[in-house]
């Protein structure tokens, strides 16, 4: 699976295959979490940084906007009920 990326990754890199394929698979976890997953992982983390809800639910709104297969905008009452149900 992916072998064309497998391959460009080995000639363009130092990586070997097993590193490329294990990079590959990251890339693939990351981008296949669900917004809602999202959401309450960068609440959580951005909390643990001490910012307050204001900031962070400001902040996970413009993030949203540059993932890699952006989800419909949402508004801060609903990313608020992702995190609190």
């Amino acid at each position: 699976m992916h072998d064309e990326l497998l391959d460009h990754l080995t000639r363009s890199t130092a990586l070997t295959r097993g590193e490329a394929l294990r990079v590959v698979q990251d890339v693939l976890a990351f981008f296949d979490e669900t917004t809602e997953a999202y959401v309450r992982r960068r609440h959580r983390e951005l909390q643990a940084q001490g910012l307050v809800n204001a900031e962070i639910f400001g902040r996970i709104e413009a993030d949203l906007r540059y993932r890699a297969v952006a989800p419909p905008e949402l508004t801060l009452r609903q990313l608020r009920r992702i995190v609190y149900g």
